[in-house]
This record gives structure tokens, sequence and C-alpha cells, in this order.
């Protein structure tokens, strides 16, 4: 039996990249990851402290295929910082693709962190772009605010939550998936080497119903 965790004061919600382009009929969109939107605003009603990540590239970005003439989408290339997936061109900066969901109802989030906006480097992580050099200063923020323990949640599952999650622990944070709240790409099997890797970290991944805090007022 799964135990029931309890949000306290020091635990933040972040929820990732929940944006028109990974949603069914975007650019990018991740098998029913409109699924996960209501599941979210369930949740993230519980939590004081929620934090949003929105994918925000320019245009050209190094990451799209059609910035590389010949190749494919989906195709792996070497770039300086290593393999680098080759994507369709998506969440452009200010275009509706790259907007959060408008059913996406978290009113009391309190930041908004935007990765992938260097033309240069690919960001899945929302503590460092693909770089592992890069911070985006997350870190810094969540320590300053006391959160010890990070609840994560959103899309893809096994890109933008798995190397979110990887770099929470890596940072010293306690870190819990919520795995019902996620969809996957799943390329090559990605899903499961995701599963894999949150098990030999210690990353427990829970459903939605195993995480229990006192429900905020709607305003």
């Amino acid at each position: 039996m799964t135990d029931i965790l309890t949000i306290g004061d020091h635990d933040v919600f972040l929820v990732v990249d929940v944006q028109n382009d990974f949603c069914p009929g975007g650019n990018l969109g991740v098998p029913r990851g409109d699924e996960v939107v209501s599941l979210i605003n369930t949740l993230a009603a519980q939590f004081a402290h929620v934090v949003l990540t929105q994918d925000w590239h320019p245009r050209g970005h190094l990451s799209f295929a059609s910035s590389h003439p010949g190749k494919q989408q989906f195709e792996t290339i070497g770039v300086h910082y290593g393999a680098q997936i080759l994507w369709p061109d998506h969440c452009v900066q200010g275009t509706v693709g790259a907007a959060l969901r408008d059913d996406l109802h978290i009113p009391h989030a309190q930041l908004v962190l935007r990765k992938g906006h260097h033309r240069e480097i690919d960001s899945y992580s929302a503590f460092y772009e693909n770089d592992r050099k890069t911070a985006t200063g997350l870190a810094g923020y969540l320590r300053e605010r006391g959160f010890t323990r990070i609840f994560v949640a959103g899309l893809a599952f096994d890109f933008c939550v798995r190397y979110t999650s990887e770099d929470a622990r890596r940072e010293g944070f306690d870190v819990v998936v919520i795995e019902d709240a996620c969809r996957s790409i799943d390329v090559d099997g990605s899903a499961a080497l995701t599963r894999d890797q949150f098990r030999s970290l210690g990353i427990p991944c829970v459903a939605a119903a195993n995480v229990h805090g006192r429900q905020r007022a709607q305003r």
C-alpha cells in the first residue's frame, strides 16, 4: 500500500510545460497531454506554493529540425553539448503554441520560469540548460524560499519532467513525481528508461490520490 504524502509548508508544486504545443493538435503534441490539465488544477489547489515552467524558444532554435537542412524531425545529431533530438518547431516565443493552456487554472502560482530561450542550447530541465552548465536560477529561488521537497507534474514525463526531477534531486531537494499527472512522448523507450532512472535516484512516482493537502479557497 502506498503511503499518503501530506503537503507541508516547505513543499512546492512544480508544473512543467503545460502549453498548447505539447497537447494534441500542437506542433509537438504529447499523446493525451491535455488529460493532465484537470488533475493538475485539482492538485495545485491543495498547494500553497506553485511554480510553472514554460518552454520559450526563439525562431530558428538549434533544437528545431527546420534549422538543419536535410535533417528530419526526431533524428538525433551531435551538437556542441552532446546529442540533440531534432524537434518540430514548437513553443516559439509569443505564439499561441507557446502559451500556457487556457484551461490551466492556477491563479496563485508564484513564478513562471521560461526556459529554452537561448538559441544555441536546448533546455529540458527547469534547473539547467542542456549544456549542463547554464543555470536557470530556479535552485537558488527555491532554496531562498525555504522549500525542501518538490512535487513535479506536467509534460512530458520522459523529457522535461525527467530532467527537471533528476536535477532537483542532484541539487539536494526531495522529489516526488506525480505520474498520473504526466504524459510521455516515448521516443525509443524513453518512458521506461525514465522510470529506471527515477528508481536509481530514489525518486518515487506516485498517484495524485496519494497526495493530500488542505484544499485552498478558490478566488
